[in-house]
């Protein structure tokens, strides 16, 4: 019997040493209601500081390119020779021209000529400013070796590349009308292309003078014009506005464009806008895109959403007798774009803590993270961090830490096998007891 007892009561030794020991303690949308109203079909607009989008209108929605098309040629130019802009020199080769003119006779040109030379810098004003076609394509025989299939084939994986859903390429200036892309598609390429340093000064430029370069005189001395009539002395001009590509094949036009205010930066595009929509000037989609990006700049602004000086919320703390509560502050002021009237005070707090603290806690210690939404969308998370240090009672962590052990799911394991242990002895001991009656009984 003795041995049996040894037996439970070194099982239930085991089992107690076994048990665990308790551990201590990212392109958004800010929609309006006031946007002003578009015929355009599609549009999109992101700001680049905080990539938040701003405006939105089927920009999932495939319309025909047409010479926006010619962004993704320049990409691709810039991204293999963008250092050899004035060494490279490419001579138009005939059939290009049969090409161009299969499709229409009302092609826009830079009026380079069968067997013009002009050098990789010329090419690129000329297809960024008239929207020379027959540049994009002297660009696509160069780089496809001879084959604008090889060329269309490249348009098309880079386009896969930075991530366009909706858009295909058919042919290297946008004649065709196969040439297909999206709004959101659309300011991918060009946020892609405004990456380089050129484009900027190219985009910006009314006029050209496609004889400027000495080395090269057969090109001539002639004066190219930017189709983007917002960076050029018109009606239509913005000083925000730093450049853009037009593109027409029908009674529409789009535009894609850059935007540059105070320090804050957009990209807008806006596809297939009617010609109804600017009946005087016919330039409908710079009269839209003017309208829209007004609007922009007068509603919205870089702003901090946060003040890092001030607590934005408070947490009760355990084991300390030094204080029952801390307060946190966000980590950063999350400058993020906020509208102009209402600011921060617009925006909703939600907030990711524990229901407590555990001392001891170091001033700048991460504890938490605040969310911060606007008209149900979100604008971003911001860690939360302890705004001094708090010092823990070592007797109040000690009875706490008891007092967690005796109300464990641990410690009614235990109780649970004692008893049973507990039962088992006695059921032993009874039966001891009844067989030694039993045999006593027997002897009498």
């Amino acid at each position: 019997m003795k041995k049996i007892c040894a037996l439970l009561c070194a099982a239930l030794l085991s089992l107690l040493l076994t048990l665990p020991v308790a551990a201590e303690g990212e392109t958004t949308s800010l929609l309006a209601e006031d946007a002003p109203a578009l015929t355009a079909p599609a549009a999109y607009v992101v700001n680049l500081d905080t990539n938040i989008v701003v405006y939105e209108k089927d920009s999932e929605t495939q319309f025909q390119a047409a010479s926006l098309t010619k962004m993704m040629t320049c990409l691709l130019m810039l991204e293999q020779y963008q250092d050899q802009l004035d060494t490279i020199t490419l001579t138009a080769p005939s059939y290009i021209y049969d090409l161009i003119w299969e499709q229409t006779t009302n092609a826009s040109t830079a009026d380079i000529r069968r067997g013009d030379t002009q050098t990789l810098r010329n090419l690129l004003y000329a297809m960024l400013l008239p929207s020379a076609n027959e540049a994009a394509y002297i660009v696509a025989d160069y780089m496809g070796g001879g084959s604008i299939d090889n060329f269309v084939a490249m348009m098309n994986d880079e386009a896969a590349a930075i991530g366009c859903t909706g858009t295909t390429f058919t042919d290297p200036c946008g004649l065709d009308e196969g040439n297909v892309t999206t709004a959101r598609d659309a300011y991918l390429i060009l946020r892609a292309l405004t990456a380089y340093d050129i484009v900027a000064t190219v985009m910006a430029t009314p006029s050209y003078d496609m004889g400027t370069n000495e080395n090269y005189p057969t090109a001539g001395t002639y004066i190219i014009q930017n189709t983007n009539k917002l960076v050029c002395n018109t009606s239509y001009y913005r000083e925000y506005n730093k450049g853009g590509k037009t593109g027409s094949l029908g009674e529409w036009q789009n535009f894609a464009g850059w935007h540059s205010q105070d320090g804050e930066n957009y990209i807008s595009v806006l596809l297939n806008v009617p010609n109804s929509a600017d009946e005087e000037g016919g330039r409908p989609a710079l009269r839209e895109t003017a309208t829209l990006m007004d609007w922009v700049f007068a509603t919205y602004t870089v702003s901090p959403a946060l003040d890092t000086t001030q607590p934005i919320t408070e947490s009760r703390i355990r084991y300390s007798t030094q204080t029952d509560t801390i307060m946190l502050y966000p980590a950063d002021d999350m400058m993020t774009l906020l509208p102009r009237e209402g600011g921060a005070a617009l925006t909703e707090q939600s907030f990711d803590l524990p229901d407590s603290l555990t001392a001891p806690i170091h001033q700048g210690d991460v504890v938490g993270t605040v969310t911060l939404t606007i008209q149900g969308q979100t604008i971003g998370t911001v860690d939360l961090i302890a705004g001094s240090d708090v010092s823990r009672n070592q007797v109040l962590y000690t009875i706490s830490r008891i007092g967690e052990f005796f109300s464990s799911t641990y410690f009614k394991v235990v109780i649970m096998l004692t008893m049973a242990v507990v039962a088992v002895y006695a059921f032993i001991w009874v039966l001891s007891i009844l067989g030694v009656w039993s045999r006593e009984s027997e002897n009498k």
